[in-house]
């Protein structure tokens, strides 16, 4: 005989409580936290540089760039002239809510209205984790194909919001848009899903306006 330990659900339970904490802290502070998650290759650092880009005139913002290794992103974000931390996970594909306190402590979000953390690029152990964010968003590329909602289905279902990116190249690519939406639905029939080209700027107004009155509710609510 022998006794079966489920460690992943203690584990599991453990950081949901320090989510809610760090979530409940952030409010407090009017500091809106975007955990951006998305694979390897889907545009996420392209789509966060013009989204600072267009918003930094009007919102204080800082970005903790998450990665195995490399310090390649937050190099390429610091262009921008945001505050911005790389935060190396010693070999772990997720962020949780201790590993993201921890960046934020070092990140300093005193006068910060919007704290982006750019998650590891993974579809699948990002999402078992909350990470204390305010809302969660994800880039599916177009080359990834429609069927992701299928095939990592709680990646979408934790989504606030899905961007649709590189929807310049829906030409050369097998992939059906409406089917996306409604597997996306079918996952989340709560998630806003929105098509844009992070490269040629296109649909990405309608992105920033959706993290304009998140922003303003969080801070206001």
């Amino acid at each position: 005989m022998f006794k079966v330990y489920e460690i992943k659900k203690n584990i599991t339970a453990d950081n949901d409580r320090d989510a809610d904490q760090l979530r409940s802290e952030l409010k407090d502070q009017k500091v809106f936290l975007l955990n951006l998650m998305s694979s390897p290759g889907s545009g996420k650092t392209t789509t966060l540089m013009r989204t600072i880009e267009a918003l930094k005139e009007e919102l204080r913002i800082a970005v903790m760039e998450a990665d195995i290794d490399s310090d390649v992103d937050a190099e390429t974000i610091s262009k921008t002239g945001v505050k911005v931390i790389q935060l190396h996970t010693g070999g772990m594909c997720h962020l949780d809510a201790g590993m993201t306190r921890q960046g934020l402590n070092e990140l300093n979000t005193e006068n910060t209205d919007l704290a982006i953390l750019e998650n590891v690029g993974n579809l699948v152990c990002p999402a078992e984790f909350d990470t204390g964010a305010s809302k969660n968003a994800m880039i599916l590329s177009v080359p990834e194909g429609h069927d992701k909602p299928l095939k990592y289905p709680l990646m979408f279902q934790i989504c606030d919001v899905v961007l649709v990116n590189k929807i310049d190249v829906l030409p050369y690519f097998d992939f059906d848009m409406e089917k996306c939406i409604q597997y996306v639905h079918e996952r989340n029939a709560d998630a806003r899903v929105i098509a844009i080209c992070a490269k040629t700027g296109e649909g990405m107004e309608e992105w920033y306006e959706w993290l304009r009155s998140q922003v303003k509710s969080w801070q206001n609510g």
